[in-house]
């Protein structure tokens, strides 16, 4: 199998290119900066190989794409995150949130899936958030909007190339203990709950793919919190901690 995994130089997206790696898969890891994977096994494979991609940037993503070759499964891990601290100090930490976990999946999705037209067959994956099922309420987040968006663009390429026979799975994961969650968190993820460790994640998230599941919501306990959260008036929501 030929897969690309934009985002795939950490986290997440490296956890699961090791995971490929031992099952024979020929592999492009894209990110903004492939050197971080200097002295990485994976960087000296001869089934991988890196590339430097801005998300943001089509012409980027193409470029990739076109010098990896044939592609039979794109996951994209690659996303950004903001909160409303760092919006009220600076208006502009809006866009990246923006450009990349909204613009940035379709540029991806769009030329991948051009690709996969041509081929006969293909699979899209998007690692979402379990933010993205919170339904816009009094204060909510830009970050859960961006990824209601990723979900809403995962439901409209799913049924546009379904005639096509190319499949688009939504990954919508709980908290994850990944390094950027911990920065995020003072160095320390554990009061998350049900917090998932990598290696769960990486089960989980094969999983899915490998059934060409439309959206797959990982663990099943948080997301009982959501849709109970859903259910909430909205003066009570309002006064949800971010």
């Amino acid at each position: 199998m030929r897969i690309m995994i934009i985002g795939g130089t950490r986290g997440i997206g490296l956890a699961l290119a090791e995971h490929y790696s031992k099952q024979g898969a020929t592999l492009a890891l894209c990110g903004r900066d492939p050197a971080r994977l200097a002295g990485h096994p994976l960087a000296n494979d001869p089934h991988v190989t890196l590339h430097a991609v801005e998300i943001t940037d089509r012409a980027s993503a193409e470029r990739a794409m076109d010098s990896f070759g044939p592609l039979d499964l794109l996951i994209v891990t690659a996303g950004a995150y903001t909160d409303a601290a760092a919006i009220a100090a600076d208006k502009e930490a809006t866009l990246p949130v923006l450009h990349t976990n909204v613009v940035g999946l379709c540029h991806a999705f769009d030329a991948a899936s051009a690709r996969m037209r041509r081929q006969g067959h293909g699979q899209l994956v998007v690692l979402a958030s379990i933010a993205g099922l919170l339904k816009d309420y009094p204060g909510a987040s830009l970050y859960s909007a961006s990824k209601r968006a990723a979900l809403a663009i995962c439901d409209t390429y799913r049924k546009a190339l379904a005639p096509f026979g190319i499949a688009v799975t939504a990954i919508v994961p709980g908290y994850v203990d990944t390094a950027r969650l911990r920065e995020l968190n003072d160095g320390d993820a554990g009061r998350k709950p049900f917090l998932q460790t990598e290696a769960q994640a990486v089960r989980h998230i094969v999983g899915a793919i490998a059934r060409r599941e439309a959206r797959y919501v990982f663990p099943w306990q948080l997301h009982v919190l959501v849709r109970l959260f859903n259910l909430l008036p909205r003066p009570l929501q309002a006064f949800r901690k971010k």
